[in-house]
Formats: structure tokens, C-alpha cells, sequence
């Protein structure tokens, strides 16, 4: 499979690459290199009421990836998939979006878990509405405290957004459940799935979630574009977001009117050659075997546990009962940048810090982690480079 990834093929500092830093971002196959390619050398025009073959080619090539992704997570229908730059910019949309329903002593919902891209957009969104934010504990596992969800989930709460998988220490949140008792409050549910959408079989109409968001990025799409999903009705009642070309159906002086969902949340030109890419992502996922390759990948994060454990000054951080592709670690003494340094000098590409989630990371007492993370590309070599890395590492520190 790694052949289909050029990057991979080269060298770092001297050695093969080994690449484990995909929880930040995935490598491109060379499908999607050539389908941008492509689409520039033969195709660039802009997309929608284009009058000449170049836009309508553009235009069936852009809307084809929306059905790509809406039959990728099982929406309803094409119209409940929104494109937008990422999933950070999903939430504040929505967030925007969603600012004029609340007011003081409505509740947003959280968890300690969250990316600071699912913190800071409610957070603005409090202190303009008089909102409270709050947000559910964990345990010492890195699980979320369900008791502690279950008191501060009340009648207040308007809004629950939420993780599906932490980005900084792998742990799956029960989204299902955690929806299921949302309802009983008739709160909205937002998912943060950027970490989940390549590595778990998502299906909205069975999850019932109300918006779940997730970066093409992070499934080896371009970056600059993401994905928003959200039930019809509800996309129909939010106000836009931005506001010019595309999003609207009349303008005057004085007043304007907007087109139904999508295109209501789509205002300008949009990133067409990189939801040309990200359907022809969607295409290769859908030709792998990816329970076969989900298996693979969940064996490599056990062994990669395991070798880890056997290294003295070791000490892992976070122990959640389901996990996913993620394993954070820190070396006794050490702070993880430095070890993110020394591991680059061997060609073994690491993320290390706080990873957006300092609020996780204040909880466990520790200023950031050394983090690997996997994807479908990810074999037994690369788990064993990093663990002799890592050993001599933790013998010059």
C-alpha cells in the first residue's frame, strides 16, 4: 500500500521516513495528486451556472464528491454535505450559526478531550449570548466520567459537542450513547470526527447525531477542505454564515434571499480542486479493505503499547478502555520536544506538545506529550523503527 504514497518513499535526515505523525495529517496517494493535477490541466473553471463545458465538467466533477461523501457516512442525502476549509472551520460555522438561540443560562457542553477548535468557538460564542460553558471530566484512564456526564447534562444544556476520538491520546468516546442521552434533554449534538472519519465505519442516520464534521486532510485529501454534515430541517432553519456569490437566490438594496442547504453555507468559490481530491480519496478508501486494514493498524498500536512499556524511563499517558491509532508517551526528565527532536535526527516523524488540547493536558498534570500516531499505511517496520528511536533516545537524555 505504501507504494501508492509517494512521499513515503523518500528519505529524512539521512534515513527511510518513517512517517507517524498522521493524527495531524495524512500522505496524499497519487490518485489525488493526479485528480488536482488534472482537474487544473484540463478542467479549471469555476464551478455552478457556468455556460460553457469547462464549468459544467467542474460542476459535476465538485458535486460528484458530495455524493461521494454523503454515501461515505450514510447521510440521507447529498444536500446534509457542506463543504468548508476544515473541520475547524465546520465548528464555527456552526457555532455562528447557532449563537442566535441561545441566551443567558443556556449551557454549552464540552469535554476535557476536546481540540481547541471544539473549545474556543463556543467559547466566543458564550461570552456574546451569556452562555455558560462546561465541560465533562475524565477519569485517570483518559475515559470520559459518564457520572460526571450524567450530572451535567440538564435541561440547560442546548448545545453537547464532542469528540468522537481524542487527537492527543486515542480515546473513543460512546458517541451513540452519549447522543442518545443528549436527546433526552433535547440538546444539539455536534461530533468532532476528524480523528474517527478514516478509521471507524461512520453511519449518520444510525449515530442520529444532529452535525458531525471531519477534515479531508486526515484521510488523505488535500488540506483546505472539510467536511460539515447536518441533518436537513436543521440546515434549513440556521441562518447563513458568510454572506456573497453563490449562497444567495435574490439581491436588491435592500434586502436579500438564500438558497436552500447546501449552497446556503457556501458563499463564493470553494476549494474545487480540493473537493475534486477529496472525493477521489473517498474512491480509494472505498477500493481498500478496511476492517482487514483497521485490525492491522489496532495490532500495531497494542505491539507499539507493549515494546514501549519495556523501555526503562518510559511512561505512557492515557489508558482508555477503546483506543484508536493514537499512542502518547513521555521519556522521564525529558520535555517532549526534545524527544520529538532527537527522533527526527533518526528519520522518525513524531508529533510532540500539547496538541490543541491544553486543557487535557493541564488535567494530567504534564505540559505536552511525545505522540505517534498510525494510518492505514502503517506497518510493523515503521513501529519498529520508532521503537529503537525511542530507546536511543532515552539513552542521551
Amino acid at each position: 500500500m505504501k507504494k501508492d504514497f509517494p512521499l513515503l518513499e523518500r528519505e529524512s535526515r539521512g534515513f527511510p521516513l518513517v512517517y507517524l505523525d498522521n493524527a495531524a495529517s495524512t500522505q496524499k496517494p497519487k490518485v489525488v495528486i493526479d485528480a488536482i493535477a488534472d482537474f487544473y490541466r484540463q478542467t479549471n473553471a469555476n464551478v455552478h451556472r457556468g455556460a460553457h463545458e469547462l464549468s459544467t465538467r467542474a460542476t459535476e466533477l465538485f458535486e460528484e464528491s458530495r455524493n461521494l461523501v454523503s454515501s461515505f457516512i450514510n447521510a440521507s442525502r447529498p444536500q446534509e454535505i457542506i463543504f468548508t476549509k476544515g473541520t475547524t472551520e465546520s465548528i464555527n460555522l456552526l457555532a455562528n450559526s447557532l449563537a442566535s438561540q441561545l441566551s443567558e443560562g443556556d449551557e454549552i457542553l464540552i469535554t476535557l478531550l476536546e481540540h481547541h477548535s471544539n473549545i474556543v468557538p463556543w467559547q466566543m460564542v458564550c461570552e456574546r449570548s451569556g452562555a455558560k460553558l462546561v465541560a465533562v471530566e475524565i477519569d485517570e484512564s483518559g475515559n470520559l466520567d459518564w457520572e460526571d456526564l450524567e450530572r451535567k447534562i440538564t435541561s440547560k444544556t442546548k448545545v453537547f459537542a464532542f469528540t468522537h476520538v481524542s487527537n492527543a491520546i486515542g480515546t473513543v468516546n460512546p458517541a451513540r450513547k452519549m447522543i442518545e442521552l443528549a436527546k433526552q434533554v433535547d440538546a444539539i449534538t455536534v461530533v468532532d470526527g476528524a480523528q474517527a472519519a478514516l478509521h471507524e465505519s461512520l453511519d449518520m442516520q444510525a449515530l442520529d447525531c444532529d452535525f458531525y464534521t471531519f477534515s479531508g486532510h486526515k484521510l488523505f485529501a488535500p488540506t483546505g477542505v472539510g467536511v460539515l454534515y447536518g441533518k436537513y430541517d436543521l440546515l434549513c432553519e440556521m441562518p447563513p454564515w458568510q454572506g456573497g456569490g453563490e449562497m444567495i437566490e435574490t439581491v436588491s438594496i435592500s434586502h436579500s434571499t438564500y438558497q436552500l442547504p447546501p449552497h446556503k453555507f457556501e458563499a463564493g468559490t470553494p476549494a474545487i480542486a480540493e473537493v475534486i481530491g477529496l472525493g477521489k480519496a473517498i474512491e480509494y478508501i472505498n477500493n481498500l479493505d478496511r476492517e482487514q486494514m483497521n485490525l492491522k493498524e489496532q495490532a500495531l498500536v497494542e505491539s507499539l503499547i507493549e515494546s514501549l512499556r519495556a523501555i526503562p524511563k518510559i511512561r505512557l499517558i492515557g489508558n482508555p478502555e477503546k483506543r484508536l491509532s493514537v499512542v502518547s508517551f513521555l521519556i522521564d526528565g525529558a520535555h517532549p520536544h526534545d524527544v520529538g527532536h532527537l527522533l527526527d535526527q533518526q528519520g522518525v516523524a513524531v508529533r510532540s506538545g500539547h496538541h490543541c488540547t491544553m486543557p487535557l493536558m493541564e488535567r494530567l498534570k504534564i505540559p505536552g506529550t511525545v505522540r505517534a500516531s498510525f494510518s492505514l499505511y502503517s506497518d510493523e517496520k515503521d513501529a519498529a523503527r520508532l521503537v529503537e528511536a525511542v530507546e536511543k533516545a532515552t539513552d542521551l537524555l
